[in-house]
Formats: C-alpha cells, structure tokens, sequence
C-alpha cells in the first residue's frame, strides 16, 4: 500500500456542478406527480380529503419549475454537454422525460384551472410527439449497438401513451384525435421496444449497476396501457384486465430483483417511482370496477409502498445534495 506523505493535503472532492445534472433527474417528477395523481385518485375512492393529493402536486410543480430552470442553464452554459446527453443512444431518451413531466402536471394543473390544464397539455404533447419520431427517425437510421438497447428506449412510447392517460377529461373536440394518434403510436413503439428490450435483457450482458433500477420501466407499458385504454374505450374489460396483471406479475419480479441485488444510490433510482405510481392508479382503477377485498388491499399496498418509496428517495436525493455528493463527476 502506497504511504501518503506526512502533511500532504488529501485529494479536494468534486464541487457540484450543473454540467452534471442528468436530464433523467425529471423522473423525479414524474414521479412527485403520479404520486399526486394516485392520492388523488385514490382519495375519490376512499371518499377522503384532497389535501395530501394537492400539497403533493404543489411539490411536484415547484420540483419541475426549479428543475427546469437548473436544466436551461446548464442549456446556455454546456450547450457541448446537452447535445452529447441529447446524441447519446440511451441518455437522450430521458429527454422524454421533460415532456411526460408536463402531460402529468397538466393533470394536477386541472383542480385549478382547465385552460392551464389545455395549455400545459398541449405543449406536453407536442413534445412529447415529436420526440418519438426523433427517436424513431434516429433508430432507423440502423447501426444500433446492441448493447444500447436499455428499458429507458420504453420512454418514447410510453409518454405518448401517457397523452392519453393525461387527456381523456379534456374537453375540445380535436384532443380526441390527438388522443387517437398518440395511443397508436404510443401502442405500437411500446410493444416493438418492450420485445427488442426483454431480447437484449436475455441474450446480452447484465445490466450495469447504475442502469438497474432503470428495469422498472418495464413495468410502464401495461401499467400506463391500462389507464389509456380504459380512458379510450371508457370501460375496463378483459383486455385492460389482461394489461393490468400482466403489469402487477412483471413488477413482482423486477421489484424482488432489485431488493435483492440493489444498485447504489444514483439519480437513476427516480426510474422506478413512475412506473409504481401508474401500477398503483391502474390497481385502484381495477378495484373500483372489479370489487373485492383482495383487490382492494393490493391498491392499497401499492399506494403505501408508492408513498414510502418516493419518501425515501427525496430523502436520499436531499442528502445526498446537502452532503455535496450529488452533480459531481
């Protein structure tokens, strides 16, 4: 073992900086906000108060607003970094988070204002739309390595999944054939994406430990193709059925694997708090219509594992932000 001279100065820690802040990090909206949504809904069913479901949405749009101020700086100060994030074959797809984040605070924007809602809505769905057709334009264009096939590509579907998801209550006429285009394409990219990932998962390398808990994704295709189909045909039947315990037995798996072998703390354990809180909307959504105690109990479950899940990651996140261990290289 190498000797440290006697009065040498140990090595200075990183400074944080915004030339480190992950465009992932929006997950944690999305996340604060389908944590929102879920104690909303779950608060209709439950016939109890709204104060959790709105203090909730409050964070959530307060995260968003400081996260995109500190995201467009780091735009006008690293504009280099932002394309390389942006050109990278698995970092730029969490660029879709920006866009799911807003179709989701459109919904906790709709108990205060409709036309914030419609506004908010809008803008996400455009970009959220144009995004899956850059990042599908892009995979077309072939030479994909194999070994960038990551559960994060599931975003581009998934978010224009979640246009419906978010837009069923709206109104305006022409946001039913925005919904119509956004569950195809939506549908469509989740199911090629959802194949050439669980392909990858088998034939290739493991994960890397940071990537790991992005596994959860997985999860989001059903959990989310559950709400926005009964949002679409109005009903829950055996489809939407079908959807919702395919989800709720992939995340049994992929939840037990990620106890068992978990990753170090990293911004990229927000990946999991989305895909929950959808499972946990589309549980209660599946109780309220099919009845029973052990329906009920599995949504309440699920919104108690949701709840402290969130919980101990803001926690994480904050310590590890006060501490100076967070946006260093």
């Amino acid at each position: 073992m190498e000797s440290v001279p006697l009065g040498a100065a140990p090595a200075a820690r990183a400074r944080p900086s915004l030339r480190y802040l992950p465009v992932s990090l929006f997950g944690s909206v999305m996340s604060v906000a389908g944590l929102a949504l879920a104690w909303r809904l779950a608060a209709a069913s439950y016939d109890a108060g709204a104060a959790v479901s709105n203090a909730v949405g409050v964070a959530a749009l307060v995260l968003f607003t400081v996260l995109a101020a500190a995201y467009l700086a780091k735009v006008i100060q690293h504009p280099q970094l932002v394309r390389q994030e942006f050109n990278h074959p698995v970092a730029g797809s969490f660029f879709g988070t920006i866009g799911i984040s807003i179709l989701l605070l459109s919904s906790v924007l709709g108990a205060y204002s409709a036309a914030a809602q419609l506004a908010a809505w809008s803008v996400g769905a455009l970009a959220t739309l144009t995004l899956s057709a850059v990042m599908l334009s892009r995979l077309l264009n072939g030479n994909a390595a194999p070994a960038s096939v990551a559960p994060a590509w599931l975003i581009a579907g998934v978010g224009s999944l979640d246009i419906v998801v978010t837009g069923a209550a709206l109104q305006a006429e022409w946001t039913h054939e925005i919904n119509l285009l956004a569950a195809a394409v939506g549908g469509v990219s989740a199911i090629v994406f959802f194949v050439l990932i669980f392909s990858r998962l088998i034939h290739q390398e493991p994960l890397a430990a940071p990537m790991r808990p992005s596994k959860m994704i997985l999860v989001a295709p059903f959990a989310v193709g559950f709400i926005a189909y009964a949002n679409l045909v109005q009903r829950i039947d055996m489809f939407a059925a079908l959807l919702f315990y395919f989800g709720l037995f992939l995340f049994v798996i992929v939840a037990w694997r990620l106890v068992r072998r978990p990753a170090p703390f990293s911004p990229a354990w927000w990946a999991i708090g989305f895909p929950l809180a959808a499972l946990s909307c589309a549980a209660t959504m599946y109780a309220n219509a099919a009845g029973g105690t052990g329906l009920r109990l599995i949504a309440f479950l699920l919104l108690v594992l949701l709840t402290v899940a969130i919980a101990a990651l803001a926690a994480r996140t904050l310590y590890a932000l006060c501490s100076g261990r967070f946006l260093t290289a």
